[in-house]
């Protein structure tokens, strides 16, 4: 017997118009099964595609991708569009080294029509192709589909506003669902909330679902009657100015709709198909529809670890170390405790940054500003020049999103932020727009700005201490995802020495000076070629900037083999800065210096060591690559 019958005959969008709407309805069904019975023994992203089963089905069967351009905002609910589109036996491999992504890649296929990772891009990029279509007198629909979560980003309104102006032929689809991972905030969410929720907004539905049924399924009619249900919806909809604001940008506004009524959401798309000019369509969804944990708990199935189905109880590592985050969440909240200036600042990610304790405890000193990474940057640099403590705790790849206001509104002034860095390095399956890889680089090039990397979760704490009571300027503390080394926890913090690194472990000839992570794997492949006959050292470099000049010139002295180490682009990081400096002093005629860290190319998604052992960041390649320079370093 065939598990999903319908499914396994789904090649492409094209086999779609080939189905029955009561077979359109059985595939949903199939999709969110197939979905739940693959993520649950491999882990991904669930709840958010779950809930976006009925639209992806409809958008495929209105529309005629790849000639239609369908662009999804952040790609966390792109599995149903995967399943539809030739990848259906490839999902098992998802996020899996060598697999499909878990985002729209443009390699992957002709119908992933940009690549995504990084919310509120999609309705920029659909403006860019509808006007492109228009440049070159091309005739197909472009539609951006973007969440009410990325609504909270500023560059969304930026591109509403271009659209506005140019008022070319584009479909928005808002994905309404009331989350991003965590619950949405701010005024946009309240504003989505009451047009969701007006008593007359549920009698416009009722009356327009009505008078659907008297309309042939997407038959011609629908087209004569465009106008009328238009406008009907929009003034239904907005009885005190409700759903006016997208009509101010210049849309033609459709909604809100139920997103789950496969028959309704399809005969508004027909709609907006026919109509010209930007049109906007508000879609009602559920993040986890058809799941009853997911729909429930729609933030803990973001994305998941392997689960069981009937419980929806996820697979732990017993006896695991804490989390860098949980370790960092815990030590910001006993600092806060002592220290009422601190305050802390998430875009949009309480849990991811581990900040939810802190929300918990000081609700007054908590911050969730929405995926708007580069206002919250600006908004810490106005709490500090307030005489606050502004710590801002965001994933490395997004805090990439706020470069000219960490440069412009926090170092140029030298305020005293502290930036946490959460995920730095190689992250694992998100891949390549979520590493963590660049901090190192794009911080270091900018005045003021210290920059600290902890070996162990035990020295995190020691680091946000000393960041929190140093006050000299910016910090950045950038740590990896996961869990820590499991090193005994000092019951008391302490102010680490300003600028310097320590020696771990003596050597002759070479010597491995790392940062971060790489610490442990320098230390691992010391121990690999001390079983080879080899004594080499290990230095902690522990700030990144300032360099800890006096040591690394001692090394020199010392060492004839110098090989850094660390979890970041080779260029631009650590190790050039170490070869900058010996160049300044006129050394790399007496010292060999070797860089190892992440390749000038963008790294694909994968188990965390088997990308580390890609870039040659294992303990066993270190030591590899070592052993090619110990004849010269001991010469």
């Amino acid at each position: 017997m065939i598990k999903y019958p319908i499914l396994e005959t789904i090649d492409g969008p094209s086999d779609l118009k080939k189905l029955s709407y009561g077979q359109l309805t059985q595939l949903a069904q199939e999709i969110r099964e197939k979905i739940v019975d693959t993520i649950s023994g491999i882990g991904g992203h669930f709840a958010p595609n779950l809930g976006v089963v009925e639209l992806t089905i409809a958008l495929h069967y209105i529309f005629n991708s790849p000639q239609d351009k369908i662009i999804w905002d952040t790609g966390h609910q792109s599995y149903p569009h995967k399943l539809l589109t030739g990848r259906r036996d490839q999902l098992q491999t998802v996020k899996q080294y060598g697999g499909i992504s878990g985002f729209p890649r443009r390699y992957e296929s002709p119908h992933d029509v940009f690549a995504a990772g990084h919310a509120s891009t999609s309705l920029s990029v659909a403006l860019g192709l509808a006007k492109a279509r228009d440049a070159r007198g091309g005739t197909e629909h472009v539609i951006g589909v973007i969440g009410d979560g990325a609504l909270t980003g500023g560059i969304s309104y930026e591109a509403l506003n271009n659209i506005g102006q140019y008022k070319t032929n584009l479909i928005v689809i808002l994905n309404d669902n009331a989350f991003s991972i965590a619950r949405n905030v701010g005024a946009m969410t309240k504003y989505l909330a009451e047009l969701r929720s007006r008593p007359r907004v549920r009698r416009a539905e009722k009356e327009i679902r009505d008078f659907m049924k008297g309309l042939p399924f997407l038959g011609t009619s629908l087209q004569k009657a465009a106008d009328t249900i238009e406008q009907g919806l929009t003034y239904l909809t907005a009885p005190d100015k409700m759903g006016v604001l997208f009509e101010e940008f210049g849309f033609r506004y459709i909604g809100p709709i139920d997103g789950h009524d496969l028959k309704e959401v399809m005969a508004h798309l027909t709609l907006a198909k026919e109509m010209q000019g930007p049109v906007l369509l508000q879609m009602v969804t559920v993040k986890g529809k058809g799941y009853e944990p997911a729909e429930q708990d729609a933030c803990t199935f973001h994305g998941v670890t392997p689960f069981d189905i009937p419980t929806g109880k996820m697979q732990k590592s017993s006896g695991a170390p804490p989390s860098y985050t949980g370790v960092f969440g815990d030590t910001l909240v006993k600092l806060a405790k002592k220290d009422d200036r601190i305050v802390a600042i998430t875009a949009a990610m309480p849990d991811g940054t581990g900040l939810v304790k802190f929300s918990q405890e000081f609700p007054d000193r908590y911050y969730d500003v929405g995926i708007a990474e580069e206002h919250a940057v600006i908004f810490a640099a106005g709490l500090a020049v307030g005489g606050m403590k502004p710590v801002v705790a965001i994933y490395s790849t997004f805090l990439q999103r706020a470069f000219d206001q960490i440069v412009h509104d926090v170092c140029l002034q030298n305020l005293p932020v502290v930036f946490c860095l959460d995920r730095a390095g190689l992250v694992g399956e998100d891949g390549g727009a979520f590493h963590g890889n660049f901090d190192l680089s794009y911080l270091s090039v900018i005045p003021n700005m210290a920059i600290m990397a902890p070996k162990d979760e035990n020295e995190l704490r020691h680091m946000l201490f000393t960041a929190l009571s140093s006050e000299k300027g910016p910090v950045a503390v950038r740590y990896p995802r996961g869990s820590g080394c499991g090193v005994p926890m000092d019951e008391e913090m302490k102010v680490l020495p300003w600028g310097k690194g320590e020696v771990l472990r003596e050597g002759k000839g070479l010597v491995f000076a790392a940062v971060g992570k790489m610490v442990i794997h320098a230390l691992k492949a010391a121990e690999i070629l001390k079983s080879q006959g080899h004594e080499v050292g290990v230095v902690n470099a522990r700030f990144i900037k300032p360099l800890d000049e006096a040591l690394l010139l001692s090394l020199a002295d010392r060492y004839s083999t110098i090989i850094t180490i660390e979890e970041n682009a080779v260029h631009g990081g650590f190790g050039s800065a170490v070869l900058q400096l010996y160049n300044d002093r006129g050394l790399l005629r007496k010292v060999n210096v070797q860089n190892l860290g992440i390749p000038d190319r963008f790294i694909e998604h994968g188990a965390p060591a088997k990308l580390l052992a890609e870039c040659g960041l294992d303990p066993e390649t270190i030591a590899a690559k070592a052993r090619l320079h110990i004849p010269l370093a001991v010469a």
